[in-house]
């Protein structure tokens, strides 16, 4: 099965997503390893990935462009994995002329022989990764390096922050591929419940509240965003996560919109690498590899959120 940036194995018919392997942190005070510093470190991002389309999102938010560089991968993958290569919004490596992504893990450990994923933070520096954990990225990019004072998970809604990830992580955005990638009925129906039983629930809780916890963005919304905005454009059909669309959700659809609207995240969001990778990857769902030109999404459209 070729799925992409799929971390993870088929058990039983069921979708299983493969733990990360290199867990290091860089540190603002200089301590350890890897300390902060503009220029020693490189993000590896797929465009098409929405784990790695989170720590897109931080290091924009966070004004890092000019301290941490960033590659962007072909989203067209093959049994070869990610490439870097020419093409629109993506192109070569500039910090080591890698080819392909996997030579990124094995200059950091030859024997490595686990999925080859994105994103990856690079120490330009000592030549090996420091994380390929989505979520520790986002952590490091808020508080390690020296960014804008913006704060995305800030201490008063940690807890809350990790108990809405509690459930969304697992039936929303871990909850597509496990419905998208079932290779039996039961499995299928299982995930697709859960995926939109959890739909249902955000759309009660973003009756009274403009966001996850309340009036302010934080963490918790953007790891939410990236799922929400590849979700009628891919999900829906390639993943049949079809019993409703997300412009069938009045409160979920102007929260959406809420969100991309905000300064510097329309930037982030290439539906053309999002719909290529899927539809041209995935050859085991879309043999015929056709790309599909709907849905037309207005996003830009008034989302009436500001009302709460």
């Amino acid at each position: 099965m070729n799925a992409g940036n799929m971390k993870a194995e088929i058990v039983s018919g069921e979708f299983q997503r493969q733990e990360d392997t290199f867990r290091h942190w860089v540190r603002r005070d200089g301590s350890g390893d890897f300390p902060a510093a503009a220029g020693r470190y490189h993000l590896y991002v797929s465009l098409a990935c929405p784990w790695a389309h989170r720590t897109l999102i931080v290091r924009r938010l966070k004004g890092l462009a000019g301290v941490v560089g960033m590659s962007v991968v072909d989203p067209v993958r093959d049994e070869r994995g990610w490439a870097f290569r020419e093409g629109p919004g993506h192109g070569p490596d500039p910090v080591r002329g890698f080819h392909f992504l996997s030579e990124v893990y094995l200059a950091t450990d030859p024997g490595y022989s686990a999925r080859v994923t994105v994103p990856v933070l690079w120490d330009c520096q000592q030549g090996r990764i420091v994380s390929n954990d989505e979520n520790d990225i986002m952590r490091m990019f808020n508080s390690e390096f020296a960014g804008n004072p913006l704060e995305l998970f800030p201490p008063e809604l940690e807890t809350e922050i990790e108990e809405l990830n509690g459930w969304i992580y697992p039936t929303i955005n871990d909850g597509v591929y496990r419905a998208g990638f079932a290779t039996s009925q039961v499995v299928y129906e299982r995930a697709v419940r859960r995926l939109f039983d959890s739909l249902d629930r955000l759309e009660a809780l973003l009756a009274g509240r403009r966001y996850l916890t309340g009036s302010r963005i934080t963490a918790a919304d953007w790891k939410l965003f990236p799922t929400l905005i590849r979700f009628d454009a891919v999900y829906h059909g390639h993943f049949k996560c079809n019993l409703r669309r997300l412009v069938d959700y009045p409160n979920l659809w102007g929260y959406l919109r809420d969100l991309y609207q905000q300064e510097g995240i329309a930037e982030t969001v290439n539906f053309g690498h999002i719909k290529r990778h899927y539809y041209v990857t995935h050859t085991d769902i879309n043999p015929t590899q056709i790309v599909p030109l709907g849905p037309v999404l207005d996003l830009l459209a008034p989302h009436g959120r500001d009302r709460l």
